[in-house]
């Protein structure tokens, strides 16, 4: 009598923890449910400083777009430090998001490389010019040059691009060229003076001209440095010309007219697209370190919207094969699988979305073959249930001695796949292997979530069905597979 009294407090005891477990999967389904709902209106709360977009990320094979691998001028690759390398690519980074691309991937490569990602661009030279430029701003004396002054897109040696950029600074190719330009001095062989470089400016944006001929010009205001130099100089070189400069290339030389404060504009014939790309790089600061193009892909919307479509069938297919054949063979046993296996994908479609996680078609590979090591793990449980039912052992016991005796091998398979995961990541840092970044992530996050799923959720699910049908169950071993 006491023994028995004894069983049914641990059976209540076990009841109890399941209970509470089947309250936090509840709670997971609800919040994960709402996360992955295809309309979710994201999390804006002002109180909280919160104010995210929930939305599913697309890589350039599924929306389209352009990969470009940015490295250091040659030359200078082996002076970049680590520091240098990623300030640039936060740089970069900075300048692809004013672009509005919010979906873009930068990243660095190597020790001398960046890249760049641009899913659904639409101009991919205004893309290009944008991040690739240095972005050095500056306000170069022409004053006393005479007919000598440099011209309009002149490249020109100065002492700010020897102080930031190289000993040797180079100018992008004139038009018509391929080779890149080498910045010329003053006749005398002295670089010319910068007044002022881009680091005075607080703001700077695209404004149109006013003129009625479509053109556009850069406004900008002054921080407080920036203030009191330009000032100075303009306050005492009026009529004088003062060029204004980018990346070494003389956009326009205006006369000074009267002393200047406070703000101006930067004028030079621009499009509406050139300006805001000026005014992108003169937000965002100059980079550390001057990049030019190594490799460039395009990959087309076509292409994209195909492998969508095949993509999300071959999904829905194998999933729900996978959960007939598993309500077939296993039956109740079965059906908690099925139901941790919806838990699965619900909890790995919110994670890409929150963390969030761009999806590619390698992304979505290793999701599926994720799908099939969680029903492994089932399978290995199942198989020991059915052994222990066999072999005379009441229903609770089965399901313990089955889960408990498949956990090491569920352990074992799972974390060994994540160490291969890891190298797979490891390795698809470089330009052309990118993608298989996102195959090891969501490899690796499933096979985690897995852990959970397989053991917790199953095992909940399978308790709660017991609860309420153990009876029925015992009389019918059929139902439990066995």
């Amino acid at each position: 009598m006491i023994l028995c009294v004894c069983k049914n407090s641990g059976r209540i005891k076990a009841v109890k923890y399941y209970r509470f477990w089947l309250g936090i999967i509840i709670i997971i389904v609800l919040f994960t449910g709402w996360v992955v709902w295809p309309d979710n209106p994201g999390l804006h709360i002002d109180a909280l400083g919160l104010d995210t977009d929930i939305e599913v990320r697309q890589g350039l094979d599924l929306q389209g777009g352009s990969r470009v691998l940015l490295e250091a001028v040659e030359g200078l690759a082996t002076d970049i430090s680590g520091d240098e390398l990623n300030a640039t690519r936060q740089i970069v980074e900075r300048r692809v998001n004013g672009l509005g691309l919010t979906e873009a991937v930068v990243q660095t490569q190597g020790s001398d490389r960046i890249l760049v990602e641009l899913p659904g661009i639409s101009n991919r030279e205004l893309a290009l010019s944008t991040i690739q430029g240095t972005g050095l701003l500056e306000f170069v004396d022409f004053s006393g040059l005479g007919v000598n002054a440099p011209r309009e897109g002149d490249c020109i040696l100065t002492n700010a691009q020897i102080e930031q950029i190289s000993p040797n600074p180079t100018c992008a190719p004139a038009e018509g060229e391929t080779e890149r330009r080498e910045a010329q001095p003053r006749l005398d062989g002295t670089p010319y003076t910068t007044v002022m470089t881009g680091k005075g400016l607080d703001d700077a944006q695209a404004v149109p001209a006013g003129t009625g001929f479509n053109q556009w010009v850069v406004s900008f205001t002054l921080n407080s440095e920036g203030d009191s130099i330009f000032a100075d100089f303009t306050g005492s070189h009026i009529n004088q010309p003062m060029a204004i400069v980018l990346d070494g290339i003389v956009i326009s030389a205006p006369t000074i007219q009267a002393r200047i404060s406070g703000s101006g504009q930067i004028t030079g014939n621009f499009t509406k697209g050139e300006a805001e790309s000026l005014a992108i790089q003169l937000r965002y600061g100059a980079l550390p370190v001057p990049l030019q193009v190594a490799a460039f892909d395009t990959v087309g919307p076509t292409l994209g919207e195909i492998s969508v479509n095949k993509s999300v069938r071959a999904g829905i297919v194998g999933v729900i094969t996978v959960l007939f054949f598993m309500v077939t063979y296993y039956r109740a046993p079965g059906v908690a699988a099925a139901l941790a296996l919806l838990v699965f994908a619900m909890v790995n479609f919110a994670l890409y979305k929150l963390i969030p996680i761009t999806l590619t078609l390698p992304a979505i590979t290793g999701f599926l073959i994720s799908i099939g090591t969680a029903v492994d793990g089932n399978i290995l449980i199942f198989e020991r249930m059915k052994e222990e039912i066999r072999a005379g052992r009441s229903l609770d016991t089965a399901i313990q001695l089955g889960f408990e005796r498949a956990w090491s091998a569920i352990w074992t398979s799972n974390v060994s796949t994540i160490i291969i995961g890891f190298i797979l990541l490891m390795f698809g840092r470089t330009f052309g292997a990118s993608t298989v970044q996102g195959f090891a992530i969501t490899l690796m996050l499933g096979l985690v979530i897995n852990l959970f799923t397989a053991v917790i959720v199953t095992r909940t699910f399978l308790t709660t069905i017991v609860t309420f049908a153990g009876g029925y169950l015992k009389e019918r071993p059929a139902l439990l597979g066995a």
